[in-house]
């Protein structure tokens, strides 16, 4: 069906304006809780090397390593204290939150902000130095915002790197945009505030058209647009959302039960539930499961081929490699998603050349810069996703019309 709420994409606009007056005005969020609620009490910080960004930490980083949470404000605010309270309460509870935006700061945000964050605490966690040196657990990321901030977490949900997505009080505006859903893969979560919501039925319409198989959760509390964020700790959206991140994020089933099945813990609440494909993993066996032993007759080993495949990359490159995987394909069009792999050096840059299929052409490219739309095209990175370490990665996609399948992809790297 067609996107209804021209008012709630009004308001996403709106919000940023409004939230530059009250920066003027030196308005900070409500009620501050410093430190949350958590073992670990946090409060914010900026850095040099991750500029228009809040970082929200424990003061005194435990033993266990961090998740990630990456955030996009409400109103796509540059304020990276618009939601202070409910990101502090996060990080007390032993996460790294990283919001758009500086303390206080105006204008506004984009996605591709979101990556930069992702970007900056992987490489934080492998600097010598850093005091987040092997204390960040880089394998948990999640991304996630309220309200036009939820729309900048669609945008990146399809990073290899996120393990889950969070949808504060948002939904996508237009049915163009549906793609962003169809190429879900990992588990998402609406945190939604009711019929009263403005942004409710772009929600509802988005979880009516979520890939099949997808595991979902949809909570809606009736508190309207405006959740419970300024609230100490914040409120009941701070509560749920640090039980859903300790669950997805740290492998808490406890916390999980709140979520899964008839019975969970937000079910018969003031919380009115969805679910979709859930089910609550139980905790790693105590043992190690037995060990099969070798046969004791080995298989034949294959003779190499006799043409071996190149390992040296062309001549004034640097290595890499590029897979190319079609992650949805629907009559008429395609979403897929491009894997770059730095070699045993480290770049500066990369290029993809994609040969498409015949009939394929390329209509929208995101943490990439495409040249062409049909035949051969070239994609080079982003500013933010070009420098990579020695075997680290990053990806790009896209999405196409006609058939996806069949394409290849080659890598050069600078």
């Amino acid at each position: 069906m067609p996107r209804r709420s021209k008012l709630y994409a009004g308001l996403t606009a709106a919000l940023v304006p409004a939230a530059a007056v009250l920066m003027a005005l030196g308005a900070t969020p409500a009620d501050a809780a410093v430190g949350g609620s958590g073992p670990y009490p946090a409060d914010y910080e900026t850095a040099t090397s991750l500029p228009n960004h809040t970082i929200f930490r424990p003061q005194t980083l435990p033993t266990e390593r961090l998740p990630i949470l990456v955030w996009g404000n409400g109103g796509c605010s540059a304020n990276g204290l618009s939601q202070g309270n409910f990101l502090r309460e996060i990080a007390s509870h032993g996460f790294l939150a990283i919001a758009n935006g500086g303390p206080n700061a105006s204008g506004s945000t984009n996605s591709q902000m979101l990556t930069q964050s992702i970007d900056w605490a992987v490489a934080e966690n492998s600097r010598q130095g850093s005091k987040y040196y092997n204390r960040i657990d880089t394998g948990k990321v999640a991304v996630a915002g309220f309200s036009c901030g939820g729309l900048e977490a669609y945008a990146v949900s399809n990073d290899p790197r996120v393990t889950t997505t969070g949808i504060f009080s948002s939904g996508l505006l237009n049915d163009a945009d549906d793609y962003q859903l169809r190429r879900l893969t990992k588990p998402i979560a609406y945190f939604v505030g009711g019929p009263s919501d403005i942004a409710y039925p772009n929600a509802i319409d988005d979880w009516g058209k979520l890939p099949a198989g997808l595991p979902a959760f949809m909570g809606n509390l009736n508190v309207g647009h405006g959740g419970t964020y300024d609230q100490p700790n914040g409120g009941e959206f701070g509560r749920v959302a640090v039980l859903y991140l300790k669950w997805r994020l740290k492998g808490d089933t406890t916390a999980g039960g709140n979520f899964v099945g008839a019975n969970c813990g937000l079910c018969r609440t003031q919380w009115t539930v969805q679910q979709k494909n859930l089910t609550l993993d139980g905790p790693p066996p105590t043992t190690p499961p037995p060990t099969t032993p070798p046969p004791t007759t080995p298989p034949p080993t294959t003779p190499p081929p006799t043409t071996p495949p190149p390992t040296t990359p062309p001549p004034g490159g640097a290595g890499c490699t590029a897979v190319y995987a079609v992650q949805d394909q629907w009559n008429g069009g395609f979403v897929a998603n491009v894997s770059v792999t730095a070699g045993t050096s480290a770049l500066t840059g990369w290029r993809v050349t994609l040969t498409l299929p015949g009939g394929a052409a390329v209509s929208s490219v995101w943490n990439g810069v495409a040249t062409g739309t049909s035949g051969t095209i070239t994609v080079t990175n982003q500013s933010y996703n070009g420098r990579l370490g020695a075997g680290q990665g990053t990806s790009f996609g896209f999405q196409g019309t006609g058939t996806g399948a069949g394409a290849t992809a080659t890598c050069t790297g600078s």
